[in-house]
């Protein structure tokens, strides 16, 4: 027997839907200008750089991470505006909390319900624990299909209903009155609703003002898009009796103390990445300009920090960028109704007027 026989029967031991996923692709890349993953594209301050690097070269690294997460959960509630009543827990990233609210709901037959196209680990993380995904088709222009929506939470009963506000790829906020409507429905039937905020730094509206409203409503937030997409931090908020059984799920010392004192630092210095983000949404209008310049170009409106555009052959597109040195995302396999675009990051003002040179030469 040799150790390739070994390896065939171990396989045999992994879930045959797992072998036949596609995992979650990361581009490489190297040498490219990076506006593929709506990060920040801003540093800090060479000063900051150092007095951060100080804070993390005190750290007990032989210690399991201790209090300084509580105090980490206090800046956060103090910066969100978290509402009397409601409580916080951290997650690894978004990530960790999708998944996390997969695990603590999966009751047999349990299912998972979200806007399509939307952001792929609310399906990815209901098939790997095994509930069932029903992903409700947008509009053709990315709006809620409000009668679909509700037909679908009648229907299957989900036991939670994602809304990303604004939505990833798309970049759009929907119509308030819709949500409300979904939220009542599911509400009524006795689901959960997370609103997904990854995006907030750049929205014209936040969720956090109406959270309150409801019982059923969790809201979900991320360092990333703050600027902090390294140091892997997310939140969820709601009320303290439903998170309180969601956090009996979350694996003990999910956040490293590296991942904590950055997330305190950061907070501590809010006014520095706040007067980022007014520089991406400033830079976000000059690229729809130009865009809107290049007739071959269809975009949406943004209120987050990527833009979403139809081209007439999104392969040729994105690869005439790539070799132009810049690297975006293709979405057009990602959903029939994506069919020839791409996402495309706002970075700094050189970055957007590269990658507008490379889209417009690439057309």
């Amino acid at each position: 027997m040799t150790a390739t026989d070994d390896t065939r029967r171990a396989l045999a031991r992994i879930r045959a839907d797992v072998q036949s996923m596609h995992a979650y692709a990361v581009q490489d890349a190297r040498g490219l200008i990076k506006l593929d993953a709506m990060e920040n594209p801003h540093g800090l301050p060479p000063a900051l750089q150092a007095a951060l690097g100080q804070r993390l070269g005190a750290l007990a690294l032989n210690r399991y991470p201790g209090d300084r997460g509580a105090d980490l959960q206090r800046a956060l509630a103090a910066h969100a505006g978290l509402p009397d009543g409601f409580s916080l827990m951290l997650g690894n990233g978004s990530d960790e909390l999708i998944s996390l609210l997969a695990i603590a709901c999966d009751l047999p037959g349990a299912a998972i319900l979200a806007p399509v196209p939307g952001f792929v680990m609310y399906a990815m993380s209901a098939q790997l624990q095994g509930l069932r995904f029903v992903g409700v088709p947008l509009s053709a222009d990315f709006e809620l299909d409000e009668g679909a929506m509700l037909d679908a939470i009648a229907r299957e009963k989900p036991a939670i209903v994602f809304l990303a506000y604004p939505n990833n790829p798309t970049a759009n906020l929907w119509d308030d009155a819709v949500i409300e409507k979904i939220v009542a429905a599911q509400g009524a039937q006795g689901g959960l609703v997370v609103i997904d905020e990854a995006y907030q730094p750049f929205a014209g509206r936040s969720y956090i003002d109406r959270v309150a409203r409801h019982g059923h409503v969790l809201l979900m937030r991320t360092l990333s898009k703050f600027g902090l997409a390294g140091a892997r931090l997310g939140y969820l908020m709601g009320p303290a009796a439903l998170v309180a059984e969601i956090d009996k799920v979350r694996p003990p010392y999910n956040i490293s103390v590296l991942n904590c004192e950055c997330a305190l630092f950061a907070l501590e210095h809010a006014e520095l990445f706040d007067a980022q983000a007014a520089e991406i949404r400033s830079q976000r209008a000059v690229v729809v300009q130009r865009l809107a310049l290049l007739p071959s170009v269809r975009s949406w409106p943004s209120e987050a920090n990527m833009i979403l555009i139809r081209v007439p052959d999104a392969a040729k597109t994105f690869d005439g960028m790539k070799a132009r040195g810049v690297l975006v995302k293709n979405v057009s396999k990602m959903h029939p109704l994506l069919a020839n675009c791409l996402r495309l990051t706002v970075g700094t003002a050189d970055e957007n007027a590269q990658m507008l040179a490379a889209l417009e030469a690439s057309l």
